[in-house]
């Protein structure tokens, strides 16, 4: 009975047992209160234990737990970093993806027959490198795999998928793509260099909201409310990085003499960026299912317009032919990205707005 009577009259103890291993690993209070909330704890389960939130609850059961004198180091009281260090370095694995590109698209323009090939077959190899090197640190960086598939898959629509529909609605193509837009598979490179350049704005819109998130979550007094004050961080990182991105495919279009492709290359960098959020804060299962869904849907719309050519079967291309009479063929990727990017952002909108979306990862000692 006296057992019991100790339960009723400290109802946190319970919670911190089951919790203990959160509670000795976490550096502050607030790592608690995430690790809380992705357990289910909410502020209505914490008023159960006496708690007006779960940010107060957190911070007793941080109280509570014993820890040894070595407590890690406060951040302010931290060295600074040394300069040149891995600030510089995170600058250039930033700004590396749109450097190659931009090599790329020079060796590409500059070469002619069996060079450019030549050239083209390197520079992809080289962006997809810079690519990966740079995803390895930083705010985009994520140890879950499983969408480069997709991701290569709409870049490379966004190359080569405009020119080949449009030669399928025409009845081609009469050839293989040359590495020019004039040819008889006209590539775009646009919108690709436009992306890769892009690249080191999406980092610096990542860490805007990845820091003004971590501050909300020192700052707020319940869950609620810190989704209310994230919400607008999210939205305000997002239209910023499609602000950057808009500005540089003008400025690669005029540079290159070529339409800059908005539609088409504003929804395909919507939606990488949001996938990519949530990749890194531990939703990648829904990232990687509309991006799955989107390229399906690209190679779907390609695919019924070579199978209406069947006899008896033309009644398969007949909705994408209308949607290229009406909107061109820039409609099929804006149309397919579009939904998927406006799908990815009200999951973002919801999932990326917890507080457990920002726990601190696993540390190394």
């Amino acid at each position: 009975m006296s057992g019991i009577g100790r339960s009723a009259a400290d109802p946190v103890k319970g919670l911190l047992h089951r919790h203990r291993d959160l509670c000795e690993r976490a550096v502050d209070p607030l790592e608690i209160a995430a690790g809380l909330e992705a357990h289910g704890v909410t502020d209505r389960t914490a008023a159960r234990f006496r708690h007006r939130d779960v940010f107060s609850l957190a911070e007793e059961m941080y109280a509570r737990v014993p820890r040894d004198g070595d407590t890690p180091a406060r951040t302010e009281d931290a060295p600074a970093p040394r300069p040149g260090g891995p600030r510089a370095a995170g600058f250039v694995l930033a700004v590396l993806p749109g450097v190659v590109c931009a090599a790329a698209v020079a060796g590409l323009r500059l070469s002619d027959g069996r060079p450019r090939l030549i050239a083209a077959a390197v520079g992809v190899l080289a962006v997809a490198l810079a690519v990966g090197a740079a995803l390895r640190r930083g705010p985009l960086s994520s140890a879950t795999r499983g969408t480069s598939a997709w991701t290569c898959w709409l870049v490379g629509y966004a190359l080569l998928g405009d020119g080949l529909l449009r030669n399928a609605v025409t009845g081609g193509p009469d050839g293989l793509p040359d590495g020019s837009a004039a040819g008889p598979w006209p590539v775009t490179v646009v919108p690709v260099l436009a992306l890769a350049l892009s690249y080191a704005p999406a980092v610096g819109c990542a860490h805007l909201f990845v820091a003004g998130a971590r501050r909300k979550l020192a700052s707020s007094r319940g869950l609620a409310d810190f989704s209310a004050s994230v919400r607008p961080l999210l939205l305000g990182a997002f239209a910023l990085y499609t602000g950057a991105l808009a500005a540089l495919l003008a400025l690669t279009g005029a540079a290159l003499g070529e339409p800059a492709a908005h539609p088409q290359a504003l929804t395909l960098g919507a939606l990488l960026l949001l996938a990519r959020l949530l990749t890194v804060h531990g939703h990648a299962h829904a990232a990687a299912l509309v991006l799955t869904a989107t390229a399906a849907a690209e190679a779907a719309a390609l695919a019924t317009l070579f199978a209406g050519r069947l006899p008896g079967f033309g009644f398969l291309s007949a909705p994408v032919e209308a949607l290229v009479a009406a909107c061109g063929v820039a409609g099929v990727p804006t149309a397919a990205c579009g939904i998927g990017a406006l799908t990815l952002l009200v999951h973002a909108s919801r999932r990326l707005t917890r507080a457990s979306a920002h726990a601190p990862t696993e540390r190394t000692p």
